[in-house]
């Protein structure tokens, strides 16, 4: 018994990796890799991405054969401020969602929440959602003090661009940007008052959900003369009458000022949500190879149940209308992880944080459509086999990880069994 006891402990000590991923096609755009590799975790950091790890070194091997290897996903535009509050809508209401619950499944391990606090419900919205959630949660701050409390949203005299600024400096670690959204109105007020906030924040970027008005707000003059370079414009492929649109429908054509202003810097940031993506926009757009720079849903109760679904299916969606696989997933990883100035994201560098999806291309017949009833098929679709959060395998879906889970997690919950902790027999 001695004997083995040595044994099991010199081959514990000869194992170099928590995880090696074995044989996948490692996507990497930040890194400029696109090849078969393997990849391997220690410490929740990425310690190699090589060809042919000894899987013999590894407490877990993952057979990613057949699959392709990402950075973890990083979605900037979710609402995660879940509440209980009936007429509060994302601010601490019935419309945010909780994001380990809707995260994982889709190889997402970075959320960032857009606008759904401001500078007084902010703290909340940290203590109830951000500091509890497996998932890495950061946040764009409401130019609304009060955040996005439905037809509070339209109060000029809660965008204090000082109170704001001084918040997001406090969080700065959290907090990477401004929101403006849902103001309905010919007015620049809101806009500006956002711009200014994150000037003052330091520099941090402005999201910006143009609302509506009537007659629609100018976009040429809010991206010429109002928003920085850097700043984003979401919703960049919605098609509602009290906004306007990139896309000429008269011509099918992008609009020359738009081209401009993707030179001049100004993001373009998907933002599906309910109504808020229309094949109308996108399907001209990739026509002339105008894709976003930043694939995101704008998750809530109501869009994921509707076309949007999840990160997955919207970027399965871009890949149908002709976006390369390469820029589908750079635009899911390292571009967004720039856009909010966490370079440190999106990307599987030697010692960057070991965030890792695994994502299969499943082979079938597939419907996908948008809010208006405009329905593509395509005969290939995105699919999360696993994904990694800070090194440890949070979402299995098919059990490819071997062992299933790692020998310390199985004996801590035999222990917590043999205490009445848990109930292994249970289904």
């Amino acid at each position: 018994m001695l004997l083995l006891l040595v044994l099991f402990s010199k081959g514990a000590m000869a194992q170099s990796y928590d995880i090696v991923i074995k044989g996948g096609h490692v996507i990497d755009p930040k890194n400029n890799i696109d090849a078969i590799m393997d990849v391997g975790i220690e410490n929740g950091k990425i310690t190699l991405v090589a060809k042919d790890i000894d899987a013999k070194q590894a407490i877990q091997v993952v057979d990613a054969k057949g699959m392709y290897v990402t950075p973890g996903l990083v979605d900037i535009h979710t609402h995660d401020f879940y509440g209980t509050e009936p007429d509060h809508q994302y601010e601490d209401g019935t419309l945010g969602i909780s994001p380990d619950g809707f995260t994982f499944r889709n190889g997402v391990t970075t959320v960032v929440d857009a606008g759904s606090s401001g500078w007084r419900t902010f703290p909340i919205f940290k203590a109830q959602t951000i500091d509890i959630s497996k998932t890495r949660v950061l946040a764009f701050i409401n130019i609304v003090g009060e955040g996005m409390r439905g037809g509070y949203e339209q109060n000029e005299n809660d965008m204090d661009p000082k109170m704001t600024a001084l918040v997001a400096r406090k969080y700065k670690d959290i907090i990477v940007g401004i929101k403006l959204a849902h103001y309905e109105g010919h007015d620049w007020i809101p806009a500006d008052r956002a711009v200014e906030a994150g000037t003052l924040a330091g520099g941090i970027p402005a999201m910006i959900d143009f609302g509506g008005s009537n007659p629609p707000l100018s976009i040429e003059e809010l991206f010429m003369q109002h928003l920085r370079p850097g700043d984003i414009f979401t919703h960049c492929f919605g098609q509602l009458g009290s906004r306007e649109y990139i896309v000429d429908i008269t011509t099918n054509k992008v609009k020359p000022f738009v081209w401009d202003a993707r030179k001049r810097g100004i993001i373009f940031d998907v933002g599906y949500g309910g109504i808020s993506f229309a094949f109308s926009q996108a399907i001209p757009a990739a026509k002339e190879n105008f894709f976003p720079n930043s694939i995101s849903t704008d998750l809530h109760v109501s869009s994921m149940n509707d076309a949007m679904k999840d990160m997955l299916t919207c970027m399965t969606k871009f890949l149908a209308i002709g976006m390369p696989l390469h820029d589908v997933i750079q635009a899911s990883t390292s571009n967004p992880a720039k856009e909010i100035k966490h370079e440190e994201l999106g990307n599987l560098s030697v010692g960057s944080c070991a965030d890792v999806a695994i994502l299969d291309m499943q082979k079938g017949k597939f419907g996908l459509f948008d809010y208006s009833g405009y329905k593509i098929e395509t005969d290939k679709k995105l699919q999360c086999e696993m994904t990694i959060r800070a090194g440890a395998i949070v979402y299995d879906l098919n059990g490819i990880a071997n062992p299933i889970y790692p020998p310390k997690k199985v004996a801590q919950s035999e222990q917590n069994a043999l205490k009445g902790q848990t109930h292994p027999t249970e289904p």
